[in-house]
């Protein structure tokens, strides 16, 4: 992997995110076309168009000849090693009804490996960057998955990440009650990357995700194992490339064997 080429993507995903983040900051809480999307609820407005627009128009000018799939214009492009993820506002259903928990996600891929993830958060200005082997970082400051003495379950804040597809399946609904019953707070934000990046910033103690794959996925995944944490599928494998139907577990990896006990009580409940 050309890591020139690396550092170059990471300079042209954050103006990009930073653009596209200008976008929805300027328009939200206006009226907004909004349309649904699929039979699960899930909604897409102009503003999601506008800012994938700005960001895929600044990957194709750099590097026209990697591979583009983006949330809302699908996949651009010839075959490539190199794969960018684009997700021009993560948190469509939270922006349309006010709530200003919302991203810009973009993520680059080298043969399925997430290597760069850029995430902006508009309404706080946060901008998160990790690059494969070189860390996770917030606005500029590196930063680690916070170690604690013990974990205790009754302080524990737990992110839950459940895919459209998925909503009334029975056991997520079980293994859901019983994670909820279990920890102090479960976080059901509809906008999984800040899920992730409260995670690798220690705000969480884990996520467990039911099933949700998509352009908002990887950029997560790679900021919470660049800040030390720990990311495994339902059968404690070590969670590494792409995959079509993921179930995850995420957490601090002091803690890995703990929380998939818990899952797996909860899948058998």
């Amino acid at each position: 992997m050309d890591r020139t080429i690396l550092h170059a993507a990471r300079e042209v995903a954050v103006s990009a995110v930073k653009a596209a983040g200008d976008i929805t900051k300027q328009r939200f809480a206006t009226y907004h076309q909004c349309e649904d999307k699929g039979a699960f609820g899930d909604v897409v407005t102009e503003v999601d168009h506008l800012a994938e627009q700005v960001i895929v128009e600044a990957i194709g000018h750099t590097f026209p000849e990697h591979l583009i799939r983006s949330e809302e214009a699908g996949q651009l492009g010839k075959e490539s090693d190199w794969l960018w993820l684009v997700d021009p506002l993560d948190g469509t259903n939270n922006y349309v009804i006010g709530l200003p928990v919302f991203a810009v996600s973009i993520t680059l891929l080298f043969k399925e490996q997430p290597v760069l993830g850029v995430i902006y958060e508009p309404m706080t200005d946060r901008l998160y960057i990790s690059i494969k082997d070189e860390g996770f970082f917030c606005n500029g400051v590196q930063m680690q998955m916070k170690k604690k003495p013990q974990l205790q379950l009754q302080r524990a804040t737990l992110g839950w990440i459940q895919g459209h597809l998925v909503q009334h399946d029975e056991q997520a609904v079980q293994l859901r009650q019983h994670l909820d019953l279990k920890c102090k707070r479960m976080l059901r934000v509809w906008a999984p990357t800040l899920v992730w990046c409260m995670l690798a910033k220690g705000d969480a103690e884990a996520i467990v995700l039911y099933n949700s794959e998509g352009e908002d996925l990887y950029s997560g995944v790679l900021m919470v194992q660049e800040a030390g944490g720990h990311v495994m599928d339902f059968q404690g494998r070590p969670f590494q490339g792409m995959c079509e139907e993921p179930y995850l577990i995420a957490c601090h990896p002091d803690y890995k064997e703990e929380w998939l006990q818990i899952v797996k009580q909860g899948l058998r409940a």
